[in-house]
This record gives structure tokens, C-alpha cells and sequence, in this order.
């Protein structure tokens, strides 16, 4: 196969291989020219559409090696879909079965891209499709029963550290495609994984790097406010996520899920990046960050996923 200028390039050994080193492009228009650059990682450039592809490779590779994931077994975790789906694919093109526990607080794009990598699913029941504390909690729960069934293992990605080594690659990536350019990463929660890993790696050819932790406005936990409901998917368990490591981060950032719906909308029509809510609020609070440190600065986030995703909700559904 030959390359752009005539250079053969290699295949990917199998589509496993094919997880990581993603694009990065730089905002051109949402971006205040009084502003540092944003630079934005298109982790929707993975198999699946998502950076979880990552974090799904690590901790699957990591438990098949030490025995805990049974050869043909199957692996079972509650999820708001997008960590669903990247171990479904994961596990398929392994040689496991899934199972994942689900809800209809999270798009129905989610729920049929794990069938369609194979997945089996258990649902709960939401709150008319609000996602709060007590919803996370039963469906972790529910995903901790049904792994006591013979050869399922359940990945538990709250408290698996295996996850954090996933994202050290990103790091990485973006230290190098930045040319070594990095005053500030912002990121969002859930698990913690991907914003320390990543992190860490950066921090290790940089000593200066601040790191910016966001969280949705109406259930600023991390912030140390009372838990609530919000509708940025993927981000925002309701509770201070088992893994998160206070002393690892600078600062942390609420935004309003509104902010981020509208932020989704505007990468789309403004910049040609289609995202979803959670890559949203990312970008909300990388602009204010950007604003704050101005010119010759940069500022490095991550496109979560892919807009496909939410089709069926209401974030691309206004003029």
C-alpha cells in the first residue's frame, strides 16, 4: 500500500491495532484572536468513534494476561454506553462475550452499537431520562450480580487502575503533535482515567502543564456541591469517582449541560468537528482557559467521540 508520496505504509497487524495515534487539529473560529490556541485531539478517529477504545484495550489485555478473564469468557460492566461499546468491540475482536448493563437515560445509538459488536443488555430504568447519583449506583449494582455468573468478569472500570495506562499513549500523542507545546490540558471526568493518565504522561515531559478537570455545572461534585441531574452523557457519576486524584489537578470547572449542548452545535457548524455533549463541555471550558492565558499559549482537549452518537437526542435538534 503506498502512501501520500509514494512510501509504502504498513497495514495494522489486526483492527486492535489500529487504537490510537489520532489526529489533532487546531480551532480556527470559535477561538478569540486574544486568545492561546486550542488544539483539540480527534479521539472519534478510533475504531469504535471514542477515546474509551483505549482505556477498553488496557484493562481487557491487562485481565486476560493475569488470568482473571477466562479464555472464551465474558466481560460485563454498566456503562453510559460509549465504555460499553469500545469493550464490546474489544472483547469481539479477542474472542469475548459482553454484557452491559445500560439505561435509557443514554442514547439509543449506544444501545445498538453494542448489539451490533455483539453485547448482551441489561436495562435500567431512569428518571425520565435524567442521570443522577442513584441511577449510576444501581446499575453498578446490577453489573456486580451479574458477574458472579461462571466465567464473566466484571471489569468494575470505577476502580480498575488498569485504565490509567491506556491513556499514557495519548499523552504522548499529544506532547508530540503539540511540538512539545502544551501549557494547559483540559479534560473531563468520569472515571478519572483518561484525565490522569493522560496527564501524568504529559507531566512527564513537562513540569509546568496545568491540568483543568471539568464536571457538569448541576452536579459539581468535584467541586465539593450536592449532587444532581444533568444530561451531558459519559461525564458526571453523581458521586466523587473512586480513581480521581484531587492533587493531580489545578483547577475544576463546572459548565451547565445547556452550555455544553450549544458548544456540540457550534463545533459542528463553525469548526466541521461533529462531537457530542461531553466534548462540548470540553471546549467550553478550554475557551475560558484559552481567554485567561492569551496569546503564545496552548491549550490541548479531546474530541470525546463522534455527534452519531446523539443523533436521536436533542442536541443536534435545533435550528
Amino acid at each position: 500500500m503506498q502512501g501520500p508520496e509514494g512510501q509504502r505504509v504498513r497495514a495494522a497487524g489486526g483492527i486492535i491495532e489500529s487504537i490510537g495515534n489520532t489526529p489533532m487539529v487546531e480551532l480556527r473560529r470559535i477561538v478569540p484572536k486574544s486568545a492561546a490556541r486550542i488544539v483539540a485531539k480527534l479521539e472519534s478517529a478510533n475504531p469504535t468513534g471514542s477515546m474509551k477504545d483505549r482505556v477498553a484495550r488496557a484493562i481487557v489485555e491487562r485481565a486476560a494476561a493475569d488470568g482473571r478473564l477466562p479464555p472464551g469468557g465474558t466481560i460485563v460492566e454498566y456503562t453510559a454506553g460509549t465504555t460499553g461499546i469500545s469493550l464490546a468491540f474489544v472483547g469481539t475482536a479477542l474472542g469475548y462475550k459482553s454484557h452491559f448493563v445500560f439505561s435509557d437515560a443514554f442514547s439509543d445509538e449506544k444501545r445498538w452499537t453494542m448489539r451490533a459488536y455483539g453485547g448482551e443488555i441489561t436495562d435500567v430504568a431512569s428518571d425520565g431520562g435524567k442521570i443522577t447519583e442513584q441511577l449510576i449506583k444501581t446499575m453498578i449494582a446490577t453489573a456486580e450480580e451479574i458477574s458472579r455468573q461462571p466465567r464473566h468478569w466484571w471489569s468494575d472500570q470505577l476502580r480498575n487502575e488498569d485504565g490509567v495506562t491506556g491513556y499514557y499513549g495519548l499523552g504522548d500523542e499529544i506532547w508530540t503533535q503539540t511540538g512539545g507545546r502544551v501549557d494547559a490540558f483540559v479534560h473531563a471526568v468520569s472515571t478519572a482515567h483518561s484525565i490522569h493518565g493522560t496527564a501524568r504522561a504529559l507531566r512527564r515531559h513537562t513540569s509546568t502543564l496545568r491540568v483543568i478537570a471539568v464536571e457538569p455545572g448541576e452536579s459539581a461534585v468535584l467541586s465539593g456541591k450536592p449532587s444532581g441531574p444533568h444530561k451531558i452523557e459519559g461525564i458526571g457519576i453523581g458521586f466523587v469517582p473512586p480513581l480521581w486524584k484531587r492533587d493531580e489537578v489545578d483547577e475544576i470547572m463546572p459548565v451547565a449541560t445547556e452550555d455544553a449542548k450549544a458548544m456540540a452545535r457550534r463545533l459542528a457548524r463553525e469548526e466541521g468537528i461533529f462531537a457530542g455533549t461531553s466534548t462540548g463541555a470540553n471546549l467550553v471550558a478550554a475557551l475560558r482557559v484559552a481567554e485567561r492565558l492569551g496569546p503564545g499559549a496552548t491549550v490541548a482537549t479531546l474530541v470525546i467521540d463522534s455527534g452519531l452518537r446523539y443523533l436521536s437526542t436533542d442536541v443536534f435538534r435545533r435550528p
